[in-house]
């Protein structure tokens, strides 16, 4: 989660130091008690009775042949034959028949998997309710495991090749989001907490870890906890007001309505905040990451800027950011949801009855509602970054100032100025104004730090 946004930033003032962690310690706390209070006391049972043996096994021979006429039913004439039809025989690496070679129909029918001499596959064992003696094997799927696996170890390994230590807490921070979620959000969700509390408090806690994990401890990255925290406060304020607004239920998925007949105990209106809350967490810390780091930038880089000079600098590099991550979270949304889409295509009934339907006005609220909390990350973490940045340096900069402005003393001396260094330089020469645009009585500077740098339409 996040990007590397940051490089060793100067010293903080011991006194926002303390300020931060006053703040940011008790909320730790808070959301360590909540989590051991939420914490389910077991996991949910879950009635295995029905499920059917499922073993590996490696196609050793696939025999196709002319599929039989359908026949002819009420409706109409008999359809077209579908296919393929024949036999595979299979060598079982599991279970009770393990290492040997058994037949199977080839399977067939939509989403039905395309078998070839050598696949590994996964056999299912079926029993006959007349005859419990008597059981077949039909292939339900391809083993995923081997190429899931190395996708796994190709993802690892250009994280860490490519970010080194920072990319290996990057993996230590995804691994820790996971456990999190298996270990504590979702059974509590199962266990019939209220999903948005457990959400609430279950992203708070990936927050805590994942952020100081990857970016370090730091007053730039207490700042984009604060951020994301209260980011993802409002996230849940506006999402609670919008579901309620638009009377949905949570019954908007075929998911959602199977989960019901399932785990009766589960809410559903709050399992769709919950999926909001943590579906926004993960563009929220990178917001407030780099909204942080540039505050921290831009003070490093030109001393002299005020706080709101940081704050209307910052939020600038904010605007932008949004611009693209909003496209982003709907493409997102999108591409999750293009069976979705095609349905909504293939729809005969009027435009305005279908984007008003639950199912799809469930996924403009969720796109909406995170959007909203995103946009309401910039300004509060710019304008934290710019308070802690700019807090117990007024004095050093003023004294600065007014040494670099000061005259040379005669025969210099310790009152006198200190000369420009080689960085000091350069930073003035990139800020000032170009030679043909500036005056011979303009002083070199920053340029006009009021304009701004948005490219005009």
């Amino acid at each position: 989660m996040g990007a590397d946004h940051s490089r060793p930033a100067p010293p903080t003032p011991p006194g926002v130091r303390r300020v931060l962690v006053a703040t940011v310690v008790p909320l730790f706390l808070v959301t360590l008690v909540a989590a051991l209070i939420l914490w389910p006391d077991r996991a949910p049972q879950v009635d295995g009775g029905g499920d059917v043996p499922r073993y590996h096994g490696t196609v050793t021979r696939v025999v196709t042949e002319a599929c039989p006429p359908a026949a002819p039913t009420p409706e109409g004439p008999a359809s077209a034959p579908e296919g393929p039809c024949g036999t595979a025989t299979v060598r079982v690496e599991q279970g009770p028949d393990e290492g040997q070679q058994v037949e199977t129909p080839i399977p067939d029918g939509p989403g039905a998997p395309t078998i070839a001499v050598g696949d590994e596959i996964v056999l299912v064992e079926l029993t006959d309710p007349a005859d419990p003696e008597s059981s077949s094997y039909n292939i339900a799927e391809h083993q995923r495991g081997k190429p899931l696996i190395w996708l796994a170890v190709l993802f690892a390994a250009a994280i860490v090749a490519f970010g080194r230590w920072r990319g290996l807490a990057a993996l230590g921070g995804l691994v820790a989001s996971f456990a999190i979620l298996l270990t504590f959000v979702l059974p509590g969700i199962s266990a019939g907490r209220s999903p948005l509390l457990v959400a609430v408090v279950g992203a708070a806690l990936i927050m805590f870890v994942v952020l100081y994990l990857t970016h370090g401890i730091s007053a730039q990255t207490s700042v984009a906890v604060l951020g994301t925290l209260g980011s993802l406060v409002v996230t849940g304020l506006l999402g609670s007001a919008a579901t309620a607004a638009t009377h949905l239920t949570g019954y908007g998925t075929e998911e959602a309505t199977t989960l019901s007949m399932f785990q009766g105990n589960v809410d559903l209106h709050g399992l769709l905040l919950a999926g909001i809350i943590i579906g926004s967490l993960g563009v929220l810390d990178d917001v407030t990451v780099t909204q942080a780091a540039t505050v921290t930038e831009l003070a490093h880089a030109n001393p002299g800027l005020s706080r709101l000079q940081l704050y209307r600098s910052a939020t600038r590099v904010g605007r932008a950011h949004i611009a693209s991550v909003v496209n982003t979270i709907v493409l997102a949304y999108a591409g999750a949801s293009l069976p979705l889409l095609l349905l909504l295509v293939a729809d005969s009934r009027p435009v305005s009855q279908v984007l008003t339907s639950e199912f799809l006005a469930q996924e403009i609220v969720r796109s909406a509602v995170a959007t909203l909390g995103l946009i309401a990350a910039v300004p509060l973490t710019t304008a934290l970054a710019a308070l802690v940045t700019a807090a117990g340096r007024g004095t050093a900069t003023d004294r600065a100032a007014t040494t670099a402005g000061a005259p040379t003393p005669p025969g210099g001396g310790t009152g006198s100025a200190r000369p420009p260094a080689p960085r000091d330089d350069a930073l003035q020469a990139l800020s000032a104004p170009r030679a043909a645009s500036q005056s011979p009585d303009a002083p070199a500077r920053w340029p006009d730090q009021e304009r701004s740098t948005d490219t005009a339409w």
